[in-house]
């Protein structure tokens, strides 16, 4: 629904020099992503980049900063996206966790396989997270403040 607002997050989660993705089935077509999600109502940005990690990959994660903050028009849909990317480290794997069905894998992959599926990356904002973290664009998690 193009009027509501569509608050996300994304992680990039690097691990021997490969990259935390997801290969996911978006309106019958495959796609790839990082890690990422809407936050729902009542839930912080840092709880959903948790939550959607485990949800989506299995990972449990430790947020480490952010890296950007950005919008992205869906010409498919015409969504404003809000997407507020994190860098993160990996933990833990729980081979118990249960993974969103649109999820198809989870998979480490290096800059290179990332750079050769443009075309089949989710949005721009995917290749753009990630060209920021690897130039060392990072802020710190105090950014963000919460009010209760």
């Amino acid at each position: 629904m193009p009027d509501a607002i569509h608050f996300t997050v994304a992680m990039v989660i690097e691990r021997n020099h490969r990259f935390l993705m997801v290969k996911e089935l978006c309106d019958g077509e495959i796609k790839y992503n990082q890690p990422a999600g809407h936050v729902e109502p009542g839930e912080t940005p840092i709880e959903a980049a948790i939550r959607e990690t485990l949800e989506e990959t299995g990972w449990h994660i430790e947020l480490t900063s952010i890296i950007s903050f950005s919008t992205f028009k869906a010409p498919s849909n015409g969504v404003t996206y809000y997407r507020l990317a994190f860098t993160a480290d990996a933990l833990r794997f729980d081979e118990c966790a249960e993974i969103d069905s649109d999820i198809e894998e989870a998979l480490w992959m290096s800059y290179e396989e990332i750079l050769n599926l443009q075309s089949s990356l989710r949005s721009p904002m995917v290749l753009k997270a990630l060209n920021d973290y690897r130039s060392g664009q990072c802020y710190s998690l105090d950014l963000l403040q919460v009010h209760r």
